[in-house]
């Protein structure tokens, strides 16, 4: 039997980004796969077959979170590789520098709090047609942790409208028992929205961390299930 090809996941490097090596432990130590860092001054993405962008605080979060790493130079081969198909994560300020850049719709706001909000949370899936979700059912619940102040996912109503009706929200916060309710919403985002994909369905922005719940250490293997979603779909694509 011949051996299923490895992924190359890239992992953007930004000045404060603090999750990169959490990403790329996850990839290399509990995936088994293939992952390379990405200097912000990279202009080539090392024949990289998923990109990820990691939380932390790109930039120092100055002007808006994500606004000065859109302009990473390596933010110009992303787009390219996106619109050309290629499978990109953004977790926490990732999916804030997606939406900056216009891969995703929309816009991460403060927290509803205004207070950082670091804690375990429980998200439903919406949709299992995606590659991010194949290996979930839908309204299956993931408890996953977040970390972040500036999460609470906010556009216009045609923009949310577009989203609902095209089934581009791959996950919403919820309790444990899957019911989306307002307490259950840890930073106020619109229809409880945790995270979202293009329409194309392959740029999936999402503000808690499954690079985090990777690993029965940390208390929580949840995120697991994102994570083989992507390889799954990459390698039944390649044999």
């Amino acid at each position: 039997m011949s051996r299923l090809p490895k992924i190359r996941f890239g992992i953007v490097v930004f000045p404060g980004a603090n999750c990169d090596h959490d990403a790329y432990y996850a990839a290399k130590n509990i995936f088994h796969q293939d992952a390379e860092f990405l200097w912000h001054k990279d202009t080539d993405l090392k024949n990289s077959d998923v990109i990820i962008l990691p939380g932390g605080f790109s930039y120092g979060d100055y002007l808006r979170t994500g606004a000065i790493a859109r302009f990473s130079p390596i933010m110009n081969e992303v787009i390219k590789f996106a619109h050309s198909g290629g499978t990109v994560i953004g977790i926490c300020n990732g999916f804030q520098v997606l939406c900056e850049s216009g891969l995703l719709p929309g816009v991460l706001l403060r927290n509803s709090s205004l207070l950082f909000s670091c804690k375990h949370v429980y998200i439903r899936v919406e949709h299992s047609h995606s590659r991010f979700t194949q290996e979930c059912s839908v309204g299956e619940v993931l408890r996953i942790p977040i970390a972040h102040g500036e999460g609470n996912y906010f556009a216009e109503p045609e923009t949310i409208r577009s989203l609902e009706e095209n089934k581009q929200i791959v996950f919403r916060y919820c309790d444990e028992y899957g019911n989306v309710t307002a307490e259950s919403n840890p930073n106020g985002s619109i229809n409880n929205i945790a995270g979202i994909m293009n329409a194309a369905g392959n740029v999936m922005g999402l503000m808690p961390h499954p690079e985090r719940a990777s690993d029965e250490a940390l208390g929580s293997v949840d995120g697991k299930k994102i994570f083989e979603s992507i390889i799954k779909n990459f390698v039944l694509q390649t044999v």
